[in-house]
């Protein structure tokens, strides 16, 4: 079997796709990452740097992207652990990520200068400045990517350093990682692997919403989660009817599908991605899903279902 293409899990979040990244990381050909990584399309992540050095460059903006990007790989992805204790550097392995974070500056910056910043205190006689004020501050000049194909072509392989590197210490050849707003960045994605496989997992948009209103990072109140889940519906659909698809490595699938018919769906959604039907241990059960269905007393359900009136049919629910 030829080495499998990277594969992306998307959705709405609560949609299943950690399930459904679980299933498709214990295949004997695909490893998964065992995080939401977030560095590719969180803001200040490389979706924000590759716009920043090529068509939204100048100096200030350039130096800004490559800030936050810095903060990001050597601070935030460090500091931020999974469920098991693990940060991102180890889920990956900590010498391949830093030589892989490192290797980026030389390739992304242009130069670096000294700027003089005014100490505290500058300009009143009676109140010197002290001792320890910094007297100047680093400027980083970005460089500037006229063929945008020679930045994604660096990013590109930062991932596949760190990714690819993990799944071979799995012993697997493919990789697969799960973010949820992988879902609105599906353009960057193929920019960045033209061959890449995107799942989307779909799930009734009531229970979607049911369900983000019992998380502690979204709204605790229907009408807060509306607010919170309907752009991203509104914005995917946008998106949806004007991009070209065909042609593309995209696969969509509804989580009450592959729970009636586990067997049957693992082995079809096996095939669309390119690999021989493997029984996992992991599986999607009616009972994971059925169990939002009366969340909602009558009188709220319709609430929802109506302020839903144009998604629920356009994502193919009733």
């Amino acid at each position: 079997m030829s080495t499998p293409s990277p594969i992306f899990v998307a959705g709405t979040g609560r949609s299943g796709t950690s399930q459904l990244a679980d299933v498709i990381g214990e295949h004997p050909q695909i490893h998964r990452i065992p995080m939401e990584t977030r560095f590719i399309i969180d803001p200040g992540g490389l979706r924000d740097l590759a716009d920043a050095l090529t068509i939204r460059y100048d100096p200030f903006v350039g130096h800004d992207a490559l800030r936050r990007f810095s903060e990001m790989m050597t601070v935030r992805m460090p500091d931020r652990r999974d469920d098991r204790g693990r940060t991102v550097p180890e889920i990956v392995g900590e010498r391949r990520y830093w030589d892989a974070v490192g290797r980026l500056w030389p390739e992304l910056v242009a130069t670096t200068f000294d700027e003089p910043v005014s100490a505290a205190g500058a300009g009143y006689a009676d109140w010197p400045a002290g001792p320890f004020e910094p007297q100047s501050r680093l400027r980083v000049v970005p460089k500037y990517f006229s063929d945008r194909r020679e930045l994604i072509a660096i990013l590109r392989r930062a991932v596949d350093t760190m990714f690819g590197g993990a799944a071979a210490d799995a012993g697997k050849p493919g990789w697969c990682e799960k973010t949820p707003y992988n879902l609105l960045c599906m353009d960057f994605l193929w920019e960045l692997f033209p061959e890449a496989t995107i799942v989307h997992i779909k799930r009734h948009p009531v229970s979607v919403l049911a369900s983000h209103v019992d998380q502690p990072w979204a709204p605790p109140t229907v009408d807060g989660a509306l607010a919170w889940l309907k752009p991203v519906y509104d914005r995917w659909l946008a998106w949806k009817a004007t991009a070209e698809l065909t042609g593309r490595r995209y696969v969509e699938v509804k989580a009450e599908d592959l729970a009636a018919d586990w067997p049957g769906q693992r082995r079809a959604l096996f095939e669309l991605l390119g690999l021989d039907d493997f029984a996992t241990a992991s599986a999607f059960q009616p009972r994971s899903l059925n169990h939002r269905n009366d969340q909602f007393d009558p009188e709220t359900r319709a609430f929802v279902e109506r302020a839903l009136d144009g998604v629920i049919p356009a994502m193919g629910y009733e």
